[in-house]
């Protein structure tokens, strides 16, 4: 699922913004182990992470929490992380967007609809290393 390395570097991009503002983060993903691993992981780094278990959770928490950088799941009961992906990017166009999915059945799916938003969202598959998605999430705040 997640590999820790006890040695762990900070890329430039995730240093910069833990340099500036803390950035806010909501991790959302209907597994809990995921989602408050992911969770920790951002606040071990100096990140303000958030977390919801489901798509209707997200949309009042970010409203409210006004995240930086959503990064979500996408097959999760109720509301799916593409319709969480539409509405905030509708409703909070500042907000970045990293998926992180294991929904391979669908994944040309979710890349082209992650690539239709006004900002297009990177897409990370599970399982991923929480290096590569604290660089990316560090890139996309960097440069927000």
């Amino acid at each position: 699922m997640f590999v820790f390395l006890r040695n762990e570097t900070i890329d430039d991009g995730v240093r910069k913004v833990m340099e500036s503002t803390v950035q806010r983060i909501l991790v959302v993903d209907d597994e809990v182990l995921i989602a408050d691993t992911l969770s920790l992981i951002f606040r071990k780094h100096g990140f303000d992470a958030r977390v919801a278990y489901s798509g209707e959770e997200a949309l009042d928490c970010a409203y409210d929490f006004q995240p930086q950088l959503l990064l979500c799941d996408i097959s999760m009961p109720g509301m799916g992380g593409l319709q969480l992906m539409d509405d905030i990017a509708r409703d909070l166009p500042r907000c970045r967007i990293l998926v992180l999915t294991g929904y391979y059945s669908h994944l040309d799916k979710v890349r082209a609809q992650a690539q239709m938003l006004a900002c297009p969202a990177p897409v990370l598959i599970k399982p991923c290393n929480p290096q590569d998605i604290l660089r990316e999430a560090g890139n996309m705040l960097a440069i927000a």
